[in-house]
Order: C-alpha cells, then sequence, then structure tokens
C-alpha cells in the first residue's frame, strides 16, 4: 500500500496547508459548505463522489479543525457538517481559486458560473495581493523569509 507523504512538520505553510485539506475533494466539499451544503446527502449529491470518499473526507475536516459535525438543525437524528472559523478562513482560497479559473479554465462564451455579492447581485472584484500599506504586489516583489524563531 502506498502511504502519503504528510507535510505537517514541514517549515512551508504553503506544504501545511495542503497537508491539513487534503485534496481536491476537500476543497470541493469546502467549496459546497459556503454554497448551503450541510448534510452528508447534499454533499454527495452536489459532488458525485463515492460514499466511502466522502466519510473519509468529511471525517479528515473535522479531524482538522476545518468542520464541526453538529446535530441536524430540524431535530432528526442526521448530522450536519459546518465551517469552523478555520475553514471559514478558506473563503479567500476558493474565492481565488474560483477567478483563477474563470480567467483561465474556460473558452470564451463557455457557460460557467460566477460568484455575486449576495446584496447587490454583482460579481466581486478580483482578489488582489497588496503590501501593508496597501500597495499592489506582484510575485517578482515578493522574497520567503525564513524563520528560526517564532518569538515575538
Amino acid at each position: 500500500m502506498v502511504t502519503r507523504t504528510r507535510f505537517d512538520t514541514d517549515s512551508c505553510p504553503v506544504a501545511r496547508s495542503v497537508d491539513a485539506i487534503g485534496d481536491w475533494w476537500s476543497l470541493l466539499i469546502v467549496r459546497d459548505a459556503f454554497d448551503g451544503s450541510r448534510r452528508y446527502g447534499e454533499f454527495q449529491r452536489s459532488l458525485g463522489i463515492a460514499k466511502n470518499i466522502l466519510a473519509a473526507r468529511l471525517r479528515a475536516l473535522v479531524e482538522a479543525g476545518v468542520m464541526d459535525a453538529v446535530p441536524a438543525s430540524d431535530g432528526s437524528a442526521h448530522r450536519e457538517y459546518v465551517l469552523t472559523e478555520k475553514g471559514r478562513d478558506l473563503f479567500p482560497v476558493i474565492v481565488a481559486l474560483r477567478q483563477w479559473g474563470e480567467a483561465h479554465c474556460f473558452d470564451l462564451g463557455e457557460p460557467h458560473s460566477r460568484l455575486l455579492d449576495r446584496h447587490q447581485g454583482r460579481p466581486l472584484r478580483p482578489l488582489e495581493i497588496r503590501t501593508d500599506d496597501g500597495r499592489p504586489i506582484t510575485p517578482d516583489e515578493t522574497v520567503v523569509e525564513k524563520l528560526e524563531d517564532a518569538a515575538p
């Protein structure tokens, strides 16, 4: 059996983030949670994912603190899966992937979805990375600093 490479002790925040999320199914589950899915069956119908894979991914997202399994809001015996604060903090990641996909993964005129402001009904502005003083910044203008000591 092939064992999964783990990055949970890696010094790179990107590697640890990928380790915490797991795979594309997990990101799609998180996307669906932002879109309002809460129940196992809703995720399964939306994604068409095999039930054993969905169960494993939901369990991993709960263990990672990205989602909580809570009693169903209608009082039934079902469980619902809700994003934690840690999970809700993935919103910019999902929006960035969505906007990148809109720009680079569809032919001109090809149907797709878009994310709208619920109150104004308008598309969101493209995400931008900015410095702490508000200046837009490109990858060529950044450098990774290795921190040896996490103490302030």
